[in-house]
């Protein structure tokens, strides 16, 4: 039994409910014979991957649908062995490098060779090359994404590249040019409700208007935590018109809140080793460091003066900045958390926190 968001995931580029634009340029591009290399980007839960899926339909068939699950061994250079999953058809294969942190740069090189220097095999494909998908290209390394750069240039006849990221932003100059960038929007309000009501007869029950409201704002944008929620609502309670229907926050939000209070309450050191300890249980569970930073620096805003919102968020910004340049996240989570506890104390009192205002 699959959860509703992939039960219902649109198989084609006509399923799919908005930015109907983006469809139409899509089946285009598939139609046109020169299909470049590309990149998807916008905030998650746009559906990036599912345009992705649709698209390669599109070029190729119902043969992209024929998945194989693998498991490739990759060896650095220091005999390190990486062991990365890897998702292919006979036309096409997705990699998610990241998932092995700094030598991402093996796995681009190891597995875009082996594509770049095979030809199609089958005969009666519709396109001459194969596609390589990488997902969470905005994770890639430096070294990574200028390995990824001459491949993009070299094997241009065998191969496509897609790139899916959430940003722009981290991605060099060189790559971004090199592909034709494709921007999938977060719907709106009106979008994510015609969704909802979609799945909702689908599944053979009608959705309250009021509900499918609070489901919509309270996603913000994301269509897979906006179904997610749906269903999650709709096996608690078999009535979704009850007044006493409540959206559950997912645990690790409520952690981030968690921790905004200690912030707000108590600025000392011993709070700050209280802080920490809950920094390194959000990352440990896999929670991104930037979103970890995104919410707790939202529950601090809510609960501080006006005048110090500015601040807490610019310096959220600059060390969400340093966090990509550095390895070591805890660190700079640590120094926003000393800095806002120095803003907040300085506010009240007057006076500096013994010398942290300098982290």
């Amino acid at each position: 039994m699959s959860l509703w968001v992939d039960k219902h995931r649109p198989r084609s580029l006509d399923e799919l409910h908005y930015h109907e634009g983006l469809s139409a340029r899509l089946r285009a591009l598939a139609a046109s014979g020169d299909f470049p290399h590309m990149l998807f980007y916008g905030p998650s839960g746009g559906g990036k991957k599912t345009r992705i899926e649709c698209t390669l339909l599109e070029l190729f068939g119902k043969g992209v649908e024929k998945l194989k699950i693998d498991q490739r061994v990759f060896m650095t250079p220091s005999r390190r062995k990486l062991d990365v999953n890897i998702v292919q058809s006979n036309y096409h294969i997705e990699i998610t490098p990241s998932e092995v942190g700094t030598y991402d740069r093996v796995v681009i090189q190891e597995i875009l060779k082996e594509i770049a220097q095979t030809q199609q095999v089958d005969l009666s494909a519709k396109q001459r090359f194969k596609v390589v998908v990488i997902h969470e290209a905005d994770s890639l390394t430096r070294d990574a994404q200028a390995a990824l750069r001459r491949t993009m240039e070299k094997y241009m006849s065998n191969m496509r590249i897609i790139l899916c990221s959430n940003s722009t932003s981290k991605l060099i100059a060189p790559i971004r040019s090199r592909c034709l960038l494709m921007r999938v929007a977060a719907p709106d309000a009106d979008e994510m409700q015609t969704v909802l009501d979609y799945v909702a007869r689908r599944e053979g029950f009608a959705i309250p208007e009021d509900t499918a409201r609070e489901i919509v704002a309270d996603a913000n944008g994301n269509l897979r935590k906006a179904l997610l929620v749906l269903e999650a609502l709709k096996m608690q309670n078999t009535d979704l018109e009850s007044s006493a229907l409540t959206i559950a926050k997912p645990d690790w939000e409520t952690y981030c809140y968690k921790v905004a209070d200690m912030i707000v309450q108590e600025q000392t050191p011993a709070r700050i080793m209280e802080v920490r300890a809950k920094l390194y249980e959000l990352l440990t569970h896999c929670i991104p460091a930037s979103v970890v930073i995104k919410t707790i620096a939202d529950g601090v805003v809510e609960k501080v003066d006006e005048s110090l919102k500015a601040d807490i968020m610019h310096w959220a910004a600059i060390y969400e900045a340093r966090m990509r340049i550095g390895n070591k996240k805890i660190f700079h989570l640590e120094a926003w958390v000393v800095k806002v506890m120095s803003l907040y104390k300085h506010f009240f009192y007057g006076i500096d926190m013994d010398g942290f205002d300098d982290c």
